[in-house]
């Protein structure tokens, strides 16, 4: 796992200011206990059940993925496909996103006590489709955060342009997007196949400051077959990783499939493209 040059190099970094919508690319970002500065930082929640939106449940909710958020000075910026572009301080944004995701929401600045999301069983929404009911599996949301914002489990997700190319040669297109995985950080690595199998339970410095430690595999859902803004279907991009790198996320897990790693802050630090990540 190690050489005189490290694991690789920071290829890509990615924040997802609103849950479950598109994101955006940073040259550079501060990262805390809580992640990358902006990720997740507000949330959609469902004004009758107060369960938190996620595209994990793409029969109600695949169309936050239509939806872009991106900062612009001090406020998040949600585009919605039409072109038009609404802040949260807009007194009409929760009648606009309701109508558009044909859902009752709530936009949130903090997670309430105990937030809950539900998860379709990816290999259900495989078979069946999408808009079917299939079983749901109800997560707690930040089981492995410090809690504020909105992540699903741990406060960084990390992926390798090894295990991104290994699921593109096994794909009948050949190819594979990153956006469909939703990593805050890219790391080039020259290791073949899921490099990154090996990283958990090991401390990986990032840069000069920042070490982060890795507690599981990613476990993947239904969101990397749903359409990503332009980007159509693609069911490969969970059947890939499910014949190919069905592992335990952690131990005593069973196997599910899995694709890139969960991460938690032990120093923070700055993180910007280029830099080397290397065991800490």
């Amino acid at each position: 796992m190690t050489d005189e040059t490290g694991l690789g190099t920071v290829a890509v970094l990615r924040r997802y200011p609103v849950k479950s919508m598109l994101g955006e690319d940073l040259a550079a970002g501060e990262v805390t206990a809580r992640g990358l500065a902006g990720d997740r930082v507000l949330g959609l929640i469902h004004r009758e059940s107060g369960k938190i939106a996620s595209a994990k449940n793409p029969r109600l909710w695949r169309r936050l993925l239509k939806l872009r958020a991106a900062f612009h000075g001090p406020a998040v910026r949600i585009t919605f496909p039409h072109g038009s572009v609404l802040v949260p301080a807009d007194p009409g944004i929760e009648a606009a996103l309701s109508e558009f995701l044909d859902q009752p929401v709530t936009l949130a600045s903090t997670p309430p006590p105990d937030a809950r999301f539900d998860r379709a069983v990816p290999e259900e929404v495989l078979r069946d489709g999408i808009s079917a009911l299939v079983r749901v599996e109800n997560g707690q949301l930040g089981g492995a955060s410090p809690g504020g914002t909105f992540v699903d489990f741990a406060p960084l997700h990390v992926i390798t342009t090894s295990t991104l190319d290994r699921i593109a040669a096994l794909s009948p297109r050949g190819t594979v997007e990153l956006e469909r995985y939703r990593p805050n950080i890219v790391i080039r690595t020259e290791a073949p196949g899921f490099a990154e199998n090996d990283w958990a339970g090991c401390d990986l410095r990032v840069g000069r400051d920042l070490v982060i430690r890795v507690i599981a595999r990613t476990p993947r859902c239904a969101i990397p077959t749903l359409e990503h803004g332009d980007l159509p279907r693609d069911a490969d991009a969970l059947r890939v990783p499910a014949a190919r790198n069905r592992i335990s996320a952690m131990d005593d897990f069973a196997p599910q499939p899995c694709a890139g790693v969960y991460a938690q802050v032990i120093s923070p630090g700055r993180v910007g493209l280029g830099d080397v990540a290397r065991p800490a």
